[in-house]
């Protein structure tokens, strides 16, 4: 007796496989002692039968435990790796190995015996085993029972194939029907993977089988070796290639999910960001758009009208020629560039956009220009009522300044001035001599300093020069009076100021230098600063610099505290730019710019006389 396809050890592998470690022993006996009764009930010889159980069970432990470790657990025969795995460790190694033993229970013709052996084995791991782990996997899945229903109508076209090509009477053989079973093999293939190749294979195997025991089919014309080594290589070359065939399509389809997943996931998150992305091919000149950039600008995904024009009509059109220069030159040199943009939507609402572009080449050129459309149209909303808000808030605070300076002059300040002239007439009719009169002495002493006082914090709050003196006559000013005042050398410098500038400017520049002023006074103990304010056709420069101690801008621990604050804040307001330098035992530097558009003089509405 000879077995072309022995499904005793696969069964009993498999049940290993999908078991758990603790019951192996177990199935392990149970299925052992079932083959040593088979084959003593079979008749076999004792030692044929000792060399078959020897066989089986070395197989079978080589296959459970080279399957379990190369896959981790239940292998999954997906892709072309797991495949090779499979085949390396289940389909070849096992048999490889029990056949040496197995063919020992022949007294005679022992390499054809190690060739039934390993086919034998081989086909068994081949088909049944994916079949086993797949169906099972399929069941816990709980498939569609239209799906079900066309695997059973695949089976059935497979066994009556099988009946008309193996099971013929000898008289009847027709081999042009052996060619009948690639479209349905194909057909298993591509719509059930590894498991429908296997399912189909066992079928034409046991129908095969089936008719060369009795005599029928094209494996019953030579003799009996012959034969099941003839149908042992039919099978196999049937079953390998078309399964490979079977993992290459679940190698695409499991691709094309992970790829329709990671594309859900990009515009999910694209959504979330609201960021949209597009491509530009120089080639084909074609512009993707994906679907969040769509959605900004809500137009209909996926329509067939040209995106290049679409595109053009997203932005206004300066923006558009800011954004084909800006490909242009990252098409000539590789990199990202950004852009702050405008876009217009179909029912005309206007878009904040940051557009960022990058080129990618290779060797051969340009390949591909991609690129990022945020919408921060809500951001920037924000940051201008902030903004806004910022401006109201630091006007009513020079406004507020103003009134306090205002009533400190012109009423504490006049009434303290008469004080000091009744204490010099009540001083002028009491004796010089007298007590009393030093008394008035030192009291209109003190009214004089609390007068002066008073006047000193009254410019401070808000210094009447800059109203009359300009802003280059005001900061001269102010660095005279700060060298007057304090141990602190400040020299003022200029060139190519004008006489006039806008009171918003002057009054930022003028509050700038007295903070900066303060900060080289208390913080970096330097006996000397340089103001100097400069003017060209673009911006208007102011920088203050120290030779102190300095300190580090980036440290955590570095003094910058409200003041620098209160600087950035009064130049966001005029889209100035302010930068500090400084570096420890290396002194200070801070410079200001502001953009001439912002400095130009302003016409006061309220002097606008309508005509009457």
């Amino acid at each position: 007796m000879v077995s072309p396809l022995w499904l005793g050890n696969v069964f009993l592998a498999s049940t290993l496989v999908l078991s758990r470690r603790k019951f192996w022993p177990l199935f392990f006996i149970a299925g052992v002692s079932g083959f040593l009764l088979f084959d003593i009930a079979a008749g076999g010889p004792v030692g044929s039968i000792c060399w078959l159980i020897l066989s089986n069970a070395v197989e079978i432990l080589i296959a459970a435990f080279c399957i379990t470790w190369a896959f981790q657990g239940v292998p999954e025969l997906n892709n072309m790796t797991a495949l090779a795995k499979y085949l390396i460790f289940a389909v070849f190694l096992p048999p490889f190995v029990g056949a040496f033993l197995g063919a020992s229970s022949e007294s005679g013709h022992y390499w054809v015996s190690w060739k039934i052996a390993f086919l034998s084995e081989a086909l068994g791991f081949l088909t049944l085993m994916p079949a086993i782990l797949g169906w099972t996997k399929e069941v816990s899945a709980n498939k569609p029972h239209l799906s079900n229903l066309e695997a059973v109508a695949l089976l059935v076209a497979v066994v009556v194939l099988g009946m008309l090509a193996f099971a013929a009477p000898e008289t009847h053989i027709t081999p042009i029907l052996l060619y009948s079973f690639v479209p349905l093999l194909l057909w298993s293939a591509l719509r059930f993977g590894s498991r429908g190749v296997s399912a189909s294979m066992l079928a034409i195997a046991f129908v095969a089988i089936w008719g060369a025991v009795r005599g029928r089919g094209p494996f019953s014309l030579s003799g009996p070796l012959s034969n099941v080594l003839s149908l042992q290589i039919f099978l196999f070359s049937m079953a390998a290639p078309f399964m490979v065939l079977a993992v290459l399509v679940e190698e695409r389809k499991n691709a094309a999910v992970s790829l329709r997943k990671k594309e859900q996931e990009l515009n999910e998150a694209q959504r979330l960001a609201q960021i949209g992305s597009w491509t530009w091919n120089p080639r084909s000149n074609v512009v993707t758009w994906s679907a969040e950039l769509y959605r900004l600008a809500e137009y209909e995904f996926n329509r067939p009208t040209p995106l290049p024009k679409d595109h053009r009509q997203f932005f206004t059109p300066e923006n558009w020629a800011r954004l084909t220069r800006c490909v242009n030159r990252t098409r000539r040199k590789a990199g990202k560039q950004e852009l702050d943009l405008s876009g217009i939507r179909t029912n005309g609402t206007k878009l904040h956009l940051i557009v960022r572009v990058e080129a990618i080449t290779d060797a051969s050129g340009l390949i591909l220009v991609r690129g990022t459309v945020q919408d921060v149209t809500s951001r920037k909303a924000t940051e201008e009522a902030l903004l806004s808000a910022t401006g109201r808030l630091i006007t009513s605070q020079e406004q507020e300044r103003s009134r306090i300076a205002r009533e400190l002059h012109d009423d504490l300040g006049q009434r303290m001035a008469l004080l000091a002239i009744d204490l010099e007439e009540v001083k002028g009719s009491i004796s010089p001599l007298s007590t009393p009169c030093e008394q008035l002495g030192r009291i209109m002493e003190t009214a004089n300093q609390i007068s002066s006082d008073i006047r000193g914090i009254s410019h401070q709050l808000h210094p009447s020069r800059i109203d009359f003196l300009g802003l280059k006559g005001s900061l001269e000013g102010l660095c005279r009076e700060f060298s007057n005042q304090h141990k602190l050398t400040v020299r003022f410098l200029h060139d190519g100021v004008l006489e006039k500038y806008p009171k918003d400017v002057t009054s930022c520049l003028y509050r700038i230098t007295q903070e900066a002023l303060r900060n080289v006074l208390k913080h970096s103990r330097a006996l000397e600063a340089d103001v100097r304010l400069s003017s060209n056709a673009d911006e208007v420069c102011l920088s203050i610099s120290d030779s102190g101690c300095g300190f580090d801008p980036d440290s955590p621990t570095s003094p910058t505290g409200l003041g620098f604050v209160s600087m950035r804040e009064r130049l966001r307001l005029l889209g100035g730019q302010l930068s500090i330098q400084s570096k420890p035992s290396r002194g200070t530097c801070i410079r200001v710019r502001i953009p001439q558009i912002a400095c130009r003089p302003r016409v006061n509405e309220d002097s606008i006389r309508k005509p009457a």
